[in-house]
């Protein structure tokens, strides 16, 4: 999940790409065999009209009226992050009950999040172009994959990802930035990580393509996620995913 804490942050105006950035998008695309992207961010903003924040003071409400209020740090408890919340109560009691029932709950609310998600400036024709291309497509993701299932559909994009759809699952410690969904989807499609490309948002994306040895195309939709993925390493960011469909378009 990409838990946006400042939604109402105005989107970056895309700026002009330069002939050089251009040849790069080419290129990057041209080698890329197989195209990895995360959900939340990338395709989607899943929570535009169901705030993350409010996701995670729920979850927090939920534990305390549990009496676990002293399972998390006041800055946890802060973090108006639901993965924060999760993450946090797993370190604490991995593989337990209480971690898959909170665990549901948050794949719930997601689901419910999908209703009102807005999709991603020019996602949804890249997706097909890059299908229409020869490209095998997957997504490698921390939110649930029957939340990515549920969104796709509602798109008429399943067939472009089927059935290479790669999200969290009870391993809670596998969630990015370790690579293990981005290795999984790998061994699956039988790529190696040199032939692959993936796209992503947040500094967790970064790391784990790194990790795995994927190249990484950021998208950043406003000055705040460019500072974060510039800030953890990320040298190739745009601020719109138009240039990237022109540079898939061209021959």
């Amino acid at each position: 999940m990409t838990s946006d804490t400042q939604q109402t942050q105005q989107a970056l105006p895309a700026p002009p790409v330069t002939e050089t950035e251009a040849a790069d998008l080419r290129e990057v695309i041209r080698q890329a065999r197989v195209v990895l992207w995360d959900f939340d961010g990338p395709i989607c903003r899943l929570f535009a009209g169901h705030s993350a924040e409010s996701v995670a003071e729920g979850l927090v409400r939920w534990l305390e009226g549990r009496g676990l209020h002293g399972l998390l740090t006041e800055s946890e408890r802060e973090s108006l992050d639901p993965h924060v919340v999760l993450r946090a109560v797993d370190r604490r009691h991995q593989g337990s009950d209480l971690v898959t029932e909170l665990e549901e709950r948050l794949t719930q609310e997601e689901l419910k999040a999908t209703s009102t998600a807005m999709p991603t400036p020019y996602a949804d024709p890249l997706i097909r172009t890059l299908r229409a291309c020869g490209l095998r497509l997957a997504i490698t993701t921390n939110n649930s994959p029957r939340v990515v299932d549920t969104y796709l559909d509602t798109r008429g994009l399943t067939s472009c990802f089927a059935p290479h759809i790669y999200g969290r699952t009870q391993e809670l410690r596998h969630l990015k930035p370790h690579p293990h969904c981005l290795n999984r989807a790998l061994r699956a499609m039988g790529s190696a990580p040199d032939t692959a490309l993936m796209i992503g948002d947040t500094p967790s994306d970064f790391l784990a393509a790194r990790e795995a040895g994927v190249p990484f195309l950021g998208y950043a939709r406003n000055e705040r996620k460019e500072k974060a993925l510039r800030g953890a390493g990320a040298t190739r960011v745009v601020n719109s995913l138009e240039p990237v469909l022109k540079a898939a378009r061209q021959p």
